[in-house]
């Protein structure tokens, strides 16, 4: 097998893989400690996403040779718009059924006609898992695409792109296990479909290893849809829930995470260069 493919395949399974786990054993912890942690993972993997698109993965795309700015600007703000309709379609970010834990929240409760009762609130809660499982298989095939076209531009740059997706992994998996849970999963099985649901994130980056690799013009616009990927779930979907919590400390302690978040992705970028 390709040494890249190999890197390929170690680190979208590592992304999978870890990003289930690391929310598992996160809702092994008690009630209290779980809110304590949450807000801190959440304001470090806005600091590695936002770090990852802005001081890694754009200026990647922009060294390409005959690839313009425009074109790359123009990709970004397109796959922007792209992601908003995709969330509002309940497919590309899906915990916004409910207002999860990966948010800063808890699921509201559910209201159901008096006529049909818990029936129909249960059958409600069971759609949800499964659209749950859907959206997260989808998100994890695209985010192993996003990690292969780093790979085939610059393993270094495929690192810190891994590295961004599995901070951003693990709050998101913790709210998709709260939801499976809600709708009526086990915990082991809830554990088992995440499981499975990762995997899609390898078959992601071994096809894109497949298709990218002949198409190395393609890379840079791919590299500008990744960043923008970065961009929006830290921008769309995790500061907003930050804001739940406006005093001064936690401010402050939202700041200085989110600074140790690009600081990691900038000490990296530095030391592999």
């Amino acid at each position: 097998m390709d040494a890249l493919l190999l890197w390929i395949v170690a680190f979208t399974l590592l992304g999978g893989v870890l990003g289930v786990l690391a929310a598992a054993t996160l809702l092994l912890m008690s009630d209290r400690l779980r809110e304590r942690l949450m807000p801190a993972l959440v304001s470090f993997a806005i600091g590695t996403l936002l770090g990852a698109a802005f001081l890694a993965i754009l200026p990647h795309a922009l060294e390409t040779k005959d690839v313009g700015s425009y074109g790359i600007a123009l990709t970004v703000l397109l796959a922007l718009l792209a992601f908003f309709f995709l969330e509002k379609m309940v497919l590309w970010r899906h915990c916004h059924i409910y207002d999860c834990e990966a948010h800063g929240g808890v699921a509201p409760h559910v209201h159901t006609p008096r006529s049909n009762g818990v029936d129909m609130e249960r059958a409600r809660l069971a759609a949800t898992g499964s659209l749950i499982l859907v959206g997260d298989g989808i998100h994890n095939f695209v985010d192993g695409v996003l990690i292969a076209a780093a790979f085939l531009t610059d393993v270094q740059l495929g690192v810190l792109t891994s590295v961004a997706v599995i901070t951003h992994e693990i709050p998101q998996e913790l709210g998709d296990f709260a939801i499976l849970l809600m709708s009526g999963f086990s915990r082991a099985r809830a554990l088992l479909y995440n499981l499975l649901s990762s995997l899609t994130m390898v078959i992601g980056g071994v096809a894109a290893y497949f298709s990218l690799s002949f198409v190395h013009a393609a890379v840079p616009y791919v590299l500008a849809v990744a960043a923008a990927s970065f961009i929006y779930i830290a921008v769309a979907d995790l500061i907003p829930g930050l804001h739940r919590r406006p005093e001064l400390s936690a401010t402050l302690q939202q700041l200085s995470l989110i600074g140790v978040g690009v600081v990691v992705i900038h000490v990296a970028e530095l030391v592999v260069h």
